[in-house]
């Protein structure tokens, strides 16, 4: 397996570890099945395999709603409709007392 193939798989397993771990489930079950001669095992793996692949092929499709589709949601009125804050510091410097 060269290092590009390497890497490939390493970005797609950060990516998506549920994904990726069902698919390499699916093709381990696969792979004791054909060298078993278990077909219920061997189809098993391959179900699971397709399966998930076919999930995220799903989910990739789908359209994600971009920051800006969203609406932002304010808690606070805007600052036109409030009164002014009172000043919390005074225009006149008192000396510290001793």
């Amino acid at each position: 397996m060269n290092a590009a193939w390497l890497r490939f798989f390493k970005s797609a397993y950060r990516q998506e570890p549920v994904t990726s771990f069902v698919v390499t489930v699916g093709v381990v079950d696969a792979a004791i099945g054909g060298a078993d001669a278990s077909l219920s095992l061997f189809g098993f793996g391959l179900t699971l395999a397709g399966v998930a692949l076919f999930w995220r092929w799903w989910q990739a499709q789908r359209p994600y709603p971009g920051p800006s589709d969203r609406v932002a949601e304010h808690y606070l009125p805007a600052s036109s409709s409030r009164p002014p804050l009172p000043m919390l510091m005074s225009d006149k410097k008192h000396p510290p007392r001793h």
